[in-house]
């Protein structure tokens, strides 16, 4: 028996929104993992950054990391449909805003930024999306319609990091590899020109498309077969 029924109200249906804050969680860990990607040559003695800037670089990747983590678990619990998920993600969703909000701030007081209309932007924008979704969290919602924590077979935590980190490994290596042969093989058959490195470049962005597009494929894979085997032991 839900919450609502104990109290004697009637349980409001989900219309399935509430399914968009776990698609959110996939989105900034491919968000995360571009980051990271871009982010750590730069960390590497020599390559010459003021110090205000590998701060916040050093500060965004051990961010990035620990909401990685972070995000595995709440996939646990999203793919368990745990009734812990809705107050778990908008602990998780207030922390990844304030974040934002305090990244925007330094850039806009440090010495070594420039103005960035446009990072500025991308950041309301994740602010926006991540207020939305835990709008769509909230208690009587109709949330509770899907993360009830009643379903048999949902497989632990522990087991589902190991899964979502084994997927998302396995997912990006392969990604990559599928996009990097594909650009290759685009590159050839559009003839795209090498003048200054475009046909590399053109090989190069398609490698990072097959890398997000694999990362999030093998994520949601795995974490699809962990949910899985649980049910299966419990049958």
């Amino acid at each position: 028996m839900t919450t609502n029924e104990q109290a004697g109200r009637p349980e409001r249906a989900d219309s399935g929104l509430s399914y968009v804050p776990v698609a959110w969680v996939v989105v900034t860990m491919a968000m995360e993992v571009r980051g990271l990607f871009g982010i750590w040559p730069a960390l590497f003695p020599g390559y010459g950054l003021p110090q205000s800037v590998a701060v916040l670089f050093w500060a965004t990747s051990v961010f990035d990391v620990v909401s990685l983590l972070w995000s595995f678990f709440l996939l646990g619990l999203a793919f368990g449909r745990s009734a812990r998920f809705p107050r778990q993600f908008t602990i998780w969703q207030s922390a990844v805003i304030v974040w934002l909000v305090c990244v925007q701030a330094y850039a806009l007081v440090a010495p070594g930024f420039a103005f960035a209309p446009r990072a500025l932007a991308t950041a309301a924008g994740e602010i926006a999306i991540g207020l939305a979704c835990i709008y769509l969290l909230r208690s009587g919602g109709g949330a509770e319609a899907i993360y009830t924590g009643q379903g048999g077979g949902r497989p632990g935590v522990i087991v589902s990091l190991l899964f979502a980190a084994l997927g998302l490994l396995l997912g990006t290596a392969v990604g990559a590899a599928v996009g990097l042969g594909v650009g290759s093989l685009l590159a050839e058959g559009l003839d795209v020109g090498c003048f200054e490195g475009g046909c590399a470049y053109f090989v190069l962005f398609a490698g990072a498309v097959g890398l997000l597009v694999g990362a999030g494929a093998g994520l949601v894979l795995a974490l699809w077969l962990a949910v899985r085997r649980g049910r299966r032991r419990a049958a």
